[in-house]
């Protein structure tokens, strides 16, 4: 395979050893709010945030006159983007059908869609209000039916943001809290004096925020291993050096540590786009994270053939992945692990990011080998029951299953069908063999 790397990002021993500092920090930051609650949670958000108020929770009044603040244009816009996920989120949900079906006669086997019974949503806000971050988690557990919904945000320049928290509660938040990073998500995960323990986490952060999740897991449910941001763009020279730039700074500046990737077939076009970056980064606002992002993880790979193309994305399974080439919907019936796909010149990563209806909340770290992002039935447990309802159903199926559980040398699992062979069917087996 003719793959050559015009630029690479740093070497994966050094983000190795990146991830082993900041496992070390959420081990003992968990193991502290683990032994003192409340305490321990107030130090952590006065250490990282210096932020200490009477209470991390806000009252009704505190987000009235948080939500006042907010633009009439600014909360027309917000309510735009909840209309178009709270649509999306419905149909998706929509689709998910209990189900309940007589496979044979007297036998009745189903399945019930029950909602998580409370979830702890993380919203950022430490670099940039993430205003989109509150639609994707909260608003789709609402529509999902989550009886208690939790949320929480660091403070931004000092104060809870206003568009956040109005985004909190116009999605459906029922509890919200000003506190960030470990602190927020390992008392919604563990529980303080204050705060009731929640049963899953879910929404994006920074990487201290994505080790968090992971070593809770088990302890609750997560959605999923969101770290810093991820983009590849798939392109070929069907479109130019400005847009393909333009679509990796523009994730770029998400923090110092967000991968973005250029994929083509182009080596003009990998070239070009290299210099439009340099370009780019001399007026863009959000330079000074961007450059940073870009001089250590950003990748440049250039592929002689589209197959090649494909196998390198997938081996990569980038969280954002868009493609704008002469055969985008080959790419969509071909790719098999990424986040999500922007498909198309018109498409872009920051229409999905913020409006258009999907959710954000998507797999990196070459997650999305098994797992799809954030979407309501990620808050839905779908589970499985039976009935047996006539006395032959009973016995045929109990028959079947005492010489099946025999065979695997489980006797007591035997005798719970044979009893009911026996009893239904006038059978009479021996205690402890099988069933003729």
């Amino acid at each position: 395979m003719a793959v050559r790397y015009l630029k690479s990002g740093k070497p994966q021993q050094e983000r190795s050893d990146d991830d082993a500092k900041v496992r070390a920090v959420v081990e003992g930051a968990l193991a502290e709010i683990e032994a003192r609650g409340d305490v321990a949670v107030r130090e952590l958000a006065e250490k990282f945030d210096n932020f200490s108020p009477a209470s991390y929770r806000l009252s009704q009044d505190e987000i009235d006159e948080l939500i006042a603040q907010v633009s009439p244009r600014d909360m027309d816009d917000i309510r735009f983007a909840q209309d178009q996920i709270r649509k999306f989120a419905e149909i998706q949900r929509d689709s998910m059908k209990d189900v309940e079906v007589e496979t044979m006669p007297g036998v009745i086997l189903g399945h019930r869609n029950i909602p998580v019974q409370s979830v702890g949503c993380y919203v950022p806000a430490g670099k940039f209000p993430m205003v989109a971050s509150a639609h994707m988690s909260v608003l789709t557990a609402a529509v999902a039916g989550v009886p208690r919904i939790v949320a929480t945000t660091p403070p931004f320049e000092g104060k809870p943001n206003p568009a956040v928290i109005a985004a909190m509660h116009l999605g459906g938040a029922h509890e919200i809290y000003t506190l960030g990073g470990i602190q927020a998500v390992g008392a919604m995960a563990i529980g303080t004096e204050t705060i009731e323990p929640v049963h899953m986490l879910v929404g994006p952060g920074n990487a201290f925020v994505a080790e968090a999740k992971r070593q809770l897991f088990g302890r609750v449910g997560i959605d999923l291993f969101a770290g810093p941001t991820e983009t590849m763009v798939i392109a070929d020279d069907t479109v130019d050096a400005e847009i393909c730039a333009t679509d990796l700074l523009g994730q770029a500046e998400h923090g110092y540590n967000s991968p973005a990737v250029l994929l083509t077939n182009s080596e003009t076009l990998a070239n070009d786009t290299l210099a439009e970056i340099d370009r780019l980064l001399t007026i863009l606002p959000t330079a000074e994270t961007a450059a940073v992002s870009w001089r250590d993880y950003g990748e440049v790979i250039v592929c002689d053939t589209y197959d090649e193309m494909l196998s390198v994305a997938d081996d990569v399974a980038s969280e954002h992945v868009q493609v704008m080439t002469d055969r985008d919907d080959w790419f969509l019936d071909n790719m098999t692990c990424y986040g999500a796909l922007f498909l198309g010149a018109r498409t872009n990563v920051a229409n999905g990011d913020k409006v258009i209806g999907t959710n954000h909340t998507l797999p990196t770290k070459k997650a999305g080998r098994y797992t799809g992002g954030l979407w309501v039935g990620k808050y839905l447990k779908t589970h499985s029951y039976q009935k047996v309802v006539t006395d032959e159903a009973a016995t045929l199926i109990g028959e079947y299953g005492s010489r099946l559980c025999m065979l695997e040398g489980f006797v007591g699992h035997a005798e719970q069908c044979n009893v009911r062979v026996r009893r239904y069917g006038g059978k009479n087996i021996p205690y402890g063999e099988a069933a003729e």
